[in-house]
């Protein structure tokens, strides 16, 4: 038989657990109650994501916009490097690319794979984020740990065309 826990005794995890959930779901109202009560706006799980990680690459702009208000770091890594804006690439969320850019959102960090936003919007094909990520500065020369730049990922995903008006980077 399980025993049920007394009302109010969750764990840092659980509710941790639930903050990013509501994150998820994009519920402002449990959000903002949360981060009155004294939650830590950038509290991570056990795969290292807060809920701004979780807020963004999900689309979820009006959560992700709380979040940023109250504070959160949108430079913050999840356990495998990744950056908010890292899952907003790979979605191709670009409103939401655009205000974490705005919001100081470096471009350029890498996961520990090496693969940068950039990299992630070129692999899946958002044409609109490749344009926007360049447009705003992101480094097409860089890298990942397989030594592939941006050019060498488009060519293996079938993305190349993405550069052909932009002018290809160097390799």
């Amino acid at each position: 038989m399980t025993e049920m826990m007394p009302a109010g005794s969750f764990s840092s995890e659980q509710i941790t657990a639930l903050f990013i959930d509501a994150a998820r779901l994009g519920d402002t109202d449990m959000l903002m109650q949360f981060l009155d009560a004294g939650m830590e706006v950038d509290a991570q799980d056990s795969r290292g994501y807060t809920a701004l990680i979780v807020a963004a690459y999900n689309g979820v702009l009006p959560a992700t916009g709380l979040l940023l208000e109250r504070g959160a770091d949108p430079n913050m890594q999840d356990a495998k490097g990744a950056t908010a804006l890292s899952g907003v690439a790979f979605k191709g969320h670009l409103a939401v690319a655009e205000l974490l850019v705005s919001a100081g959102a470096k471009l350029d960090i890498a996961s520990h794979l090496g693969r940068t936003p950039l990299m992630f919007a070129v692999m899946f094909g958002r044409q609109d984020m490749v344009r926007f990520l360049l447009g705003q500065g992101a480094d097409p020369h860089q890298r990942d740990v397989e030594g592939l730049s941006v050019l060498d990922i488009a060519e293996t995903h079938g993305q190349s065309h993405l550069f052909a008006s932009e002018g290809a980077p160097n390799r």
